[in-house]
């Protein structure tokens, strides 16, 4: 090879490495404007959203001052004081107006505490024979089998109706 040819070749490899340093600024440059590019929309899009907030704010403080109009002119509300609360259900009810003649009586409730006596319960009345139920028959006792078939109803299930036993007792 020829002194030429070397530095032809040398030349190149010169004009190479220029333009590969060069792009390589370049690309560090574009890289530089996307991430200036980038911190601008986040800021822009921080702008727009207190923008947002700021807006709703200005909304709610406008509808708060017309309603404070409204409450001036037509309701006259005012914020309770300490005297207005109440300090039970005594003071609660003590609130409360009278019946007017006429009116409902209020609804009570009952309760049935263990201290006290068992309510005593009417007589149970056979709605086929009109007489009264035997005692034994309710509680669970198991009566004989004449008893059983005197009676309307039978001693061998939870109140079994004896067909037998209710011709019988209306024939008679």
């Amino acid at each position: 090879m020829t002194q030429q040819s070397r530095l032809r070749r040398i030349g190149w490899f010169a004009v190479l490495a220029l333009c590969t340093g060069l792009y390589l600024l370049l690309h560090i440059q574009v890289n530089a404007v996307h991430s200036k590019v980038v911190t601008a929309e986040r800021r822009i899009v921080a702008l727009e959203q207190q923008k947002m907030l700021l807006e709703t704010e200005f909304q709610t403080r406008a509808s708060q001052q017309q309603l404070a109009s409204w409450n001036r002119v037509d309701f006259g509300y005012s914020a309770p004081t300490a005297d207005q609360f109440i300090g039970g259900e005594r003071q609660l009810a003590q609130l409360g107006t009278p019946p007017v003649v006429g009116a409902p009586d209020p609804i009570r409730l009952a309760s049935n505490d263990a201290a006290d006596e068992a309510p005593s319960f009417p007589q149970l009345v056979s709605p086929i024979t009109g007489r009264a139920v035997d005692e034994e028959l309710i509680e669970g006792e198991r009566p004989t089998r004449e008893a059983a078939l005197s009676l309307p109803f039978a001693a061998s299930g939870p109140m079994r109706v004896q067909l037998g036993a209710v011709a019988r007792s209306g024939a008679e």
